[in-house]
């Protein structure tokens, strides 16, 4: 099937789960700078790097079934992500060092901003790259034979 084929070529099954976990850590991490006054509050966050790892080993394992450039993008679970279909689910834990502010809660405002810029910027370099993909695609399909 030409349109499978075309969605699960090249980089677009790993552009994809990227772009889920830059959503679901960015929905993670607005949440804790919304709650940051609230007493007892305890910020939650995943550790980007266990996704980084396990996307790795996907890709790797895809080259070496495929060659790398079609087939899926098996994505194994890790101890904070759970990859479903279309989605991924995280499991976040408590972020921080454990020290509690006079509200008794952990979030540290700098810490939080830069783990959302930090996100913010993987998930808009991740949607270029699908932008690019995607009008590399219709490009081809518009031109006249």
């Amino acid at each position: 099937m030409l349109i499978g084929d075309i969605g699960r070529s090249g980089s677009g099954p790993v552009l994809e789960r990227m772009f889920q976990f830059a959503g679901a850590r960015q929905r993670l991490l607005v949440n804790n700078i919304a709650n940051m006054d609230t007493p007892d509050f305890r910020a939650m966050d995943v550790n980007p790097k266990d996704f980084q790892n396990a996307l790795a080993k996907a890709v790797k394992e895809r080259r070496a079934n495929t060659g790398g450039e079609r087939g899926e993008l098996r994505l194994g679970s890790s101890r904070e992500i759970v990859p479903g279909i279309g989605s991924l689910k995280l499991i976040p834990k408590t972020s921080g060092n454990g020290v509690l502010a006079h509200n008794r809660n952990n979030t540290d405002m700098e810490s939080m901003m830069r783990d959302l810029g930090e996100n913010s910027m993987v998930y808009r370099t991740v949607t270029d790259f699908m932008r690019r993909n995607t009008d590399i695609l219709r490009t081809a399909i518009s031109q006249r034979v």
